[in-house]
This record gives C-alpha cells, sequence and structure tokens, in this order.
C-alpha cells in the first residue's frame, strides 16, 4: 500500500534540488501532484518525467512573490483535482552575501517576499482550502539557517527564523482543526542553490558538515513525506533538522 494513494500534494519550488525530490517521491507514494516554480523548462521536465512513471501531476509556472500566481495555482490544483491534502512550501532564494551594513534594501527585500511573504501567502490559500475540506497538512522549508547566526547571511537567516515562527504561529491556529503544520531545516544539500552559494566549490560546504558529506535532496524529500503521512500524525509545530548536525 502506498503511503499516499487518494491524496493531493502541492509543491513550490519544485522544478530542481529538494523541491523536485519531493514531487518524484510524493509521486511514487501514489500522491497526485501539482508542481509550480517560476522556471518553466525544467518544471515541464519535471511534469513528464512523473508522467512516464505512471503518475498523475499539473505544472504550474508560478512566481510565490507574486500572489495573484499563487492564489491561480492553488486554485487550479483544487480544479483538477477537487482537494489539496499536503502542501510543501519550499520555494526559496539564497542572499547575496554580505555583512548587515551592506545589504541592499532591495536585497533585503527580494529574500523576505520569496522566503517568507510567499509562503506566507502560499499558506493562506492553501489552508482555507484545508479548513473547506476537514484538514490537511502544510509543511514550510526552512534551514538550519533558521535556528543559528550566518556570517553574511542575515537576510536569508532572517527570513528563515520567521518561517519558524510562522509555523509554530499557524500549527496553533489549525491545531483543532485536523489541519498540521511543520518545518523541515535543511543543512547544506546537494542542491542547485548550493552550487551557487558556494560559487562551484562543494569541498566549503563538506567542511561545514560534522558528518563529513552533504545531504542528498532525497533524504530531506522522505522527511517531507513523513511529517505529511499518517506516521507523523501526532506532530504539529515541529521544526525537524536534517543537516548532518550542521545546526549543532
Amino acid at each position: 500500500m502506498r503511503r499516499f494513494n487518494g491524496k493531493v500534494a502541492f509543491i513550490t519550488g519544485a522544478a530542481s534540488g529538494i523541491g523536485r525530490a519531493a514531487a518524484v517521491a510524493f509521486a511514487r507514494e501514489g500522491a497526485r501532484v501539482a508542481i509550480t516554480d517560476r522556471s518553466e523548462a525544467p518544471l515541464q521536465r519535471l511534469r513528464g518525467e512523473i508522467e512516464a512513471g505512471g503518475g498523475e501531476v499539473l505544472a504550474v509556472c508560478c512566481d510565490v512573490s507574486v500572489p495573484e500566481d499563487v492564489d491561480v495555482a492553488v486554485a487550479r490544483t483544487v480544479e483538477r483535482f477537487g482537494r489539496l491534502d499536503c502542501a510543501f512550501n519550499n520555494a526559496g532564494v539564497e542572499n547575496k552575501a554580505a555583512p548587515v551594513h551592506e545589504i541592499a534594501l532591495d536585497e533585503w527585500d527580494r529574500i523576505l517576499d520569496i522566503n517568507l511573504r510567499g509562503t506566507f501567502v502560499c499558506m493562506k490559500h492553501e489552508i482555507a482550502q484545508m479548513l473547506r475540506q476537514g484538514g490537511g497538512v502544510v509543511v514550510n522549508t526552512s534551514s538550519g539557517a533558521g535556528i543559528r547566526g550566518v556570517a553574511g547571511g542575515a537576510s536569508y537567516a532572517a527570513s528563515k527564523h520567521a518561517l519558524i515562527g510562522l509555523t509554530k504561529s499557524a500549527a496553533l491556529d489549525y491545531a483543532k482543526a485536523n489541519i498540521r503544520v511543520n518545518a523541515v531545516l535543511p543543512g547544506n544539500i546537494e542542491t542547485p542553490m548550493m552550487d551557487r552559494f558556494t560559487g562551484g566549490d562543494i569541498q566549503k560546504a563538506i567542511d561545514l558538515e560534522p558528518v563529513g558529506r552533504l545531504g542528498k535532496p532525497e533524504e530531506i524529500a522522505e522527511a517531507v513525506l513523513w511529517m505529511c503521512s499518517d506516521l507523523g500524525a501526532f506532530v504539529t509545530g515541529a521544526s525537524i533538522s536534517v543537516d548532518g548536525g550542521w545546526s549543532l
């Protein structure tokens, strides 16, 4: 029995990295998946891959920093599949490294608009649908940077700290409505974002990991699926680190 037969999963930032791995995993476990990203070409390639594996998938180009895009993406998901059981709010961006006094206001706003405000807007629409149907699960991608400082990364760390507060507050708001809200906190993971962040020098990131390697997107995806599954039914408001000990 596949864990998500009859369920619908909605994933943002699905075109690459952790989001892509989660979309593939949800589909493999029987979910019908709505995949969203602002990068159209890799999103369509993922759609083709899921369909080739026998999965049912809807691909919607969506920039989470544009509220109208989010509204349309969630509405199309419900129109196509009739419900929304699991929402994985994974879309996010890294900052340009700079100490606090050198961060440009437009750069600060860019990071917060996507990482925090974008997730908040997604949650508004996702949770409204979950209330209509009687329940659901939301998982937000925070980061190990959400529970520690990052030199040169104040805007990114601030956005990820704030996501944990948003997650905990929403968990309390909807605990009696059969809606669970949790956060996953990845460490240094083999993703395009990590390539950009390190300038291609991946060894920099490996050296930060107590376990001596980078994490794999599939390892984060498995944690997300567990939080969304029946085995995670007593877990809400949690911030679960999957980071090889980086945040210790």
